[in-house]
């Protein structure tokens, strides 16, 4: 039998008053487990805005210099330099 929305209040509200008793205690973390679940886990969220501010700062500061526009006539495919083409 599928829960119920009475059932999932319940358990949000027995979760609520739980964190809020850990709060009030000033014990958030109740084992080594908890300690390094929290460093792993912010560790992700510094990595991730991390990357996030490395890319605005790309977009912003790179892509409004100029770069040097080199034609595609004057361009010579790598590679294709030694080829010799005869009749």
């Amino acid at each position: 039998m599928a829960p119920s929305a009475e059932d999932f209040g319940r358990e949000l509200e027995a979760t609520a008053q739980e964190v809020l008793g850990r709060l009030q205690s000033r014990q958030l973390f109740q084992s080594p487990w908890d300690t390094a679940a929290f460093v792993v886990f912010f560790t992700f969220v510094g990595t991730v805005l991390v990357l996030l501010l490395l890319v605005i700062v790309r977009c912003c500061c790179c892509c409004n210099s100029p770069r040097s526009q080199v034609s595609p006539v004057k361009r010579s495919p790598k590679g294709l330099d030694n080829l010799a083409l005869e009749p």
